[in-house]
Parts: structure tokens; C-alpha cells; sequence
């Protein structure tokens, strides 16, 4: 007779396992929410990686533009389900000419196939860069993706989102950051 019991509470456990985790797939986006960090106003780190196509990508390289870095992995949930605002951004920004901001995905315990067939099947032709060495994971203080950081043409730390962000958040969160606002 305990055996009974006992399988009644695995059936129910089991249960609401199943229901925490489809809430949890189903769950719209999060705007984006801003986190503090002891980078922001400051420079950013001085890292370097590799892109997907073989070549270095160093971040103190890109003064000039507004650099967003969003870390990442295929096998994210929230990652996947960011990621056609993250090609609707790019899109956006890419309009914008020379105005716009530069989009680079920071891909981190990830393998590289898996990586480049989650982009040829999902759109995106923006730089990945490849931390191998967790340089840009120790560096930004990423503890989970997906993460995403915007840095000024001056080099300098302006916001991070911890969570999924969209295209309206991130277009006008660099928008407001350039007015100073």
C-alpha cells in the first residue's frame, strides 16, 4: 500500500513539473528589463574572439558606432524566441546607413554547426563571435542568456538587459541614450 502513495505524488509532481514548464515556453517576451552593473558608465572590456568565418573580432575596434552585443545560444529557449526581433533590428538598423548600430551575437558554450544552422534556418547575417575562452562571458559578467549590452561609439558601457529584448526596446533605448536622455 505505499507504493501507492508514492505514485500519486510522482504523478503529481510530474504534473506540475509539465505545467511550470509549458507556462514557462509560452511566457510572452520581457521588454528587456535593465540591469546594474559595475560596467556601466565605464569602458567597455578589451575583448577579443573569433567570428564564425574565421576572422578576430576585437570590440575596442568598434569606437565609432553603437555596438549591441548580445550573448546567446542555440539551444536557448528565450534565445530563439528573441531572435526575430533581433533580425527585425538588424534590419532597422542596417536602414539607418551609418547612423545605425552594429549588431554582434556573442555565442558561448555552443557548437559552432549548431550555431550557423540556427542562423541559416532563422535569418540574421550579423557577425557571431565565438568565446571559446569565456573572455566576453567573464569579462561582461554573463551569467545566463540571453544578455544583451549596448556600448557608445566612445567605447563606453551604456545599458545591459538581462532577458529577451525586442526591436522597439533596443531601437529606442539607443535612441534615448543619444539624446542624452
Amino acid at each position: 500500500m505505499t507504493a501507492r502513495p508514492a505514485r500519486l505524488a510522482a504523478l503529481v509532481t510530474a504534473f506540475v513539473v509539465l505545467g511550470l514548464l509549458v507556462v514557462l515556453v509560452r511566457a510572452a517576451p520581457d521588454s528587456g528589463p535593465t540591469a546594474s552593473t559595475t560596467l556601466l558608465d565605464q569602458p567597455a572590456p578589451a575583448v577579443v574572439g573569433t567570428t564564425a568565418d574565421g576572422s578576430t573580432f576585437e570590440l575596442a575596434r568598434r569606437r565609432g558606432s553603437w555596438v549591441v552585443l548580445n550573448f546567446f545560444t542555440s539551444t536557448c529557449i528565450p534565445c530563439q524566441r528573441e531572435h526575430p526581433e533581433l533580425v527585425a533590428f538588424a534590419e532597422d538598423q542596417e536602414r539607418l546607413g551609418a547612423l545605425g548600430a552594429e549588431l554582434h551575437t556573442i555565442v558561448q558554450h555552443d557548437d559552432r554547426e549548431a550555431v550557423e544552422r540556427f542562423f541559416a534556418e532563422n535569418g540574421g547575417d550579423w557577425p557571431i563571435v565565438f568565446d571559446d575562452a569565456f573572455k566576453f562571458q567573464n569579462s561582461f559578467g554573463v551569467a545566463q542568456v540571453p544578455e544583451t549590452w549596448i556600448i557608445d561609439p566612445s567605447g563606453i558601457v551604456r545599458a545591459r538587459a538581462i532577458g529577451e529584448v525586442t526591436a522597439e526596446f533596443l531601437s529606442t533605448t539607443i535612441q534615448r541614450l543619444r539624446q542624452g536622455v
